[in-house]
């Protein structure tokens, strides 16, 4: 009975939120989206503040596009889907964030280097 409480304890303890771990997340999109920013012509963020708020902005629409849709927004996971998810979700973020410029072209072009950028560093990015 005693193993089976504390099973039932992790469980509850697995969908608890950890800050810790949220921040962590954020600091990593923070620097993928920089780094993707910075390689991508086409693609320009002005200032710590748009960049910060650009990588929440990118969490949640792929949230929002993961929950209503289905499809994650990885350009290597998930294939061609994913890939033009990614590159839509990049250039949305524009439209709800100031100093956050992206064109078409480099939407596409931020998307696949945001992919290999994500998968050299660990952490879900996006």
């Amino acid at each position: 009975m005693a193993e089976r409480e504390r099973k039932d304890e992790g469980r509850q303890a697995e969908g608890n939120i950890n800050i810790g771990s949220i921040v962590i997340r954020l600091i990593v999109a923070a620097v993928v989206l920089g780094i993707t920013a910075f390689l991508t012509p086409g693609f320009r963020i002005d200032g710590i503040w748009a960049l910060l708020l650009g990588a929440v902005v990118l969490a949640v629409l792929d949230y929002l596009v993961a929950k209503l849709i289905g499809v994650e927004a990885s350009p290597f996971g998930k294939g061609i889907v994913g890939f033009i998810t990614a590159a839509v979700i990049i250039y949305a973020t524009q439209y709800f964030v100031t100093g956050f410029n992206v064109t078409i072209w480099g939407a596409i072009i931020g998307a696949l280097i945001f992919g290999i950028v994500d998968a050299i560093i660990p952490g879900q990015a996006m």
